[in-house]
């Protein structure tokens, strides 16, 4: 069940990654680049919210610094007719995350073994070891442990 699930969210995040990964924002940010698209002025724009166009002024700077909120970005996207579509995607998809976290998972868990492998002076060779770093990195990505994602 729970691998179910896991593979559902991953679904979720891929599928949203695809179209979110080619689109940066605007040099003038998203607010005034609708705002100029709807040929709207700041003035226009405030007073459809209420504000002043000091506040706009600022709520667009804002998202340029990243300091504006999502409720004001909502806010003011539905004034404007729109609306804020919002996500987080992996920079290389959630398989190479996985995969990069079972690496070093494995690298951490192997450093382990090794320093009590040496002080027994029974180390593994290195296509040994090759082998058993890549065999624990598919039990890490099948199994998924509770502690996958605790630095060691």
């Amino acid at each position: 069940m729970r691998k179910t699930v896991l593979f559902q969210y991953q679904q979720i995040v891929n599928k949203t990654a695809s179209p979110a990964a080619d689109l940066p924002m605007p040099p003038e940010g998203w607010l005034r680049t609708m705002r100029k698209a709807l040929g709207m002025s700041g003035a226009q724009l405030a007073r459809r919210l209420g504000v002043s166009r000091a506040q706009i002024a600022q709520s667009e700077k804002n998202e340029l610094s990243g300091a504006i909120t999502l409720r004001t970005l909502q806010n003011m996207a539905e004034a404007m007719g729109g609306r804020v579509v919002y996500a987080i995607v992996p920079h290389d998809g959630i398989e190479t995350l996985l995969k990069m976290q079972a690496k070093d998972k494995a690298r951490q868990l192997m450093s382990r073994v090794d320093t009590h492998m040496a002080l027994e002076s029974q180390l593994l060779d290195s296509e040994r070891h090759q082998f058993e770093m890549g065999r624990l990195e598919q039990e890490l990505l099948k199994e998924m442990p509770a502690n996958f994602w605790d630095n060691e």
